[in-house]
C-alpha cells in the first residue's frame, strides 16, 4: 500500500496535470507525420507522447472518482481506475526521453500500458451492469442516467484516442511495413474487402449461438480505397453486422419463409464514403429508438451475466456495441445512424471521411 503522503502527492500531480490543455491530432497529421519514421521523428513522437497522455490520463482518472449512483464505487470501475493511477504514475515517473535508448525504452512502457488497458471495456460494462442489478432491486426509478451516457462517451472516446496515440507509435517501429500501412493507417483500405472478412466473422459468432445465419450480400467496388484504420472499420462494421443477423435470425427462426438476406452496400462520396448495413429483421419500435444509444439499455432479451471481463463475441447483451461504434465512427469526423422501420426492418448508415482532416474530439 502506498503511504498517505505519497497517495497525496499522487492525487495532487493528478490534479494538475488533468486541468492541462489536451492537443488533438487528425487522422491527415498522423499519416503525414508517420510518412516518414526517421530516428527523429520517433523521438519527437515520444516526447510528445510523454506530455499528452499523462493529461488524457489524469482527466479520466479525476472523472472516475465523481461518478453518479454510487457508480465510482463499483468494484469494476475501482479497478479501471487503479489501471489508470497505475498508467499515470508510470509515465510521470518515466525520465525525460532524449535520445534514442530512452526513446525504445519508453515505447516499450507504453506498450504494456496499452496491454494493461485491454480489458477496459468489459470490465466498466461489468461495473455498469453491478449497477443495473442495484437498481433492479430498489425498483426505483432514477434521473439522471443521460449523466453516467454523458461520462461513458466521454470516457470511451478518450480511450479510443489513447489507444490510437499509442498504437500508431509502437506501429511506427515495424521494420517490415505492409505496402500502403503507416502504422495503424492502411492509407489504400478497401471498405468492401474489409466488410466482407467482418461478415464471414459476425456470421461465425451467429452460427455458434444460433446454428446457421442468414446470407449477406455486399454491393461495391472491391477496388475502391481509401485511408482508414483497418481495425477501427472492422469494430464498427461487426457490431452493425452482427446486429442485423441476430434480428433477422430471432425473427425466421420458426418460419416456413425464406430467410432473407442482410445487405451492405458501399458508397463512395467525394466526402465522406457510406456504408449502409440493412436487414429485414423486424425493426426497432419508435420509442426505443433513442434508447439505442445509451449503455443502460440493450435489445437483447436475456443480457448474458458478467461474472468478469469477457473477451469473447457474443451476439448481444451489455448495450455498448452502437454507443461505442458511433464513438470510433466520430473520432476521424464521421457518424453512426440508424433508421429502422417498425415491423420491417433497419437500416445502418456508417458515414466516414474520406478527407482525414477532420481533429480528434477531445473530451
Amino acid at each position: 500500500m502506498a503511504s498517505e503522503p505519497v497517495a497525496r502527492a499522487v492525487a495532487e500531480e493528478i490534479g494538475r496535470w488533468g486541468s492541462m490543455k489536451q492537443t488533438g491530432v487528425s487522422l491527415r497529421y498522423m499519416m503525414e507525420f508517420g510518412s516518414r519514421p526517421t530516428e527523429r521523428n520517433l523521438l519527437l513522437s515520444a516526447q510528445f507522447l510523454q506530455r499528452e497522455l499523462p493529461i488524457r490520463i489524469a482527466r479520466r482518472a479525476l472523472e472516475l472518482e465523481c461518478l453518479p449512483f454510487g457508480l465510482s464505487n463499483k468494484p469494476a470501475v475501482l479497478k479501471v481506475r487503479d489501471w489508470y493511477l497505475d498508467s499515470f504514475r508510470d509515465i510521470r515517473f518515466f525520465p525525460e526521453v532524449r535520445n534514442r535508448s530512452d526513446e525504445h525504452a519508453f515505447t516499450q512502457m507504453i506498450k504494456m500500458i496499452k496491454v494493461r488497458h485491454n480489458n477496459v471495456v468489459p470490465t466498466m460494462a461489468l461495473g455498469v451492469q453491478q449497477l443495473k442489478k442495484d437498481l433492479r432491486n430498489t425498483r426505483k426509478v432514477h434521473r439522471g442516467f443521460d449523466e453516467i451516457d454523458e461520462f461513458l462517451d466521454r470516457f470511451y472516446m478518450s480511450r479510443i484516442g489513447i489507444r490510437m496515440l499509442i498504437g500508431q507509435h509502437v506501429a511506427l517501429h515495424d521494420p517490415n511495413p505492409e505496402p500502403g500501412v503507416i502504422g495503424l493507417i492502411n492509407t489504400r483500405l478497401s471498405p468492401v474487402q474489409l466488410a466482407q472478412i467482418a461478415c464471414e466473422d459476425a456470421r461465425s459468432i451467429c452460427l455458434r449461438e444460433y446454428g446457421s445465419a442468414p446470407d449477406i450480400n455486399i454491393y461495391g467496388d472491391p477496388k475502391f480505397t481509401f485511408p482508414y484504420v483497418a481495425s477501427h472499420l472492422h469494430l464498427m462494421l461487426l457490431e452493425l453486422v452482427k446486429n442485423s443477423l441476430r434480428a433477422v435470425q430471432e425473427r425466421y427462426m420458426n418460419s416456413d419463409r425464406d430467410v432473407p438476406p442482410v445487405r451492405i452496400i458501399v458508397a463512395d462520396g467525394e466526402e465522406d464514403v457510406t456504408i449502409k448495413v440493412s436487414d429485414e429483421g423486424g425493426g426497432i419500435a419508435r420509442s426505443g429508438l433513442p434508447r439505442i444509444f445509451t449503455y443502460l439499455y440493450s435489445t437483447a432479451k436475456n443480457p448474458p451475466e458478467l461474472d468478469g471481463p469477457n473477451e469473447g463475441a457474443t451476439m448481444a447483451g451489455y448495450g455498448f456495441g452502437l454507443p461505442i461504434s458511433r464513438l470510433y465512427a466520430r473520432y476521424f469526423g464521421g457518424d453512426l445512424q440508424i433508421i429502422s422501420m417498425e415491423g420491417y426492418g433497419t437500416d445502418a448508415y456508417l458515414h466516414l471521411s474520406r478527407l482525414g482532416d477532420s481533429e480528434e474530439p477531445l473530451p
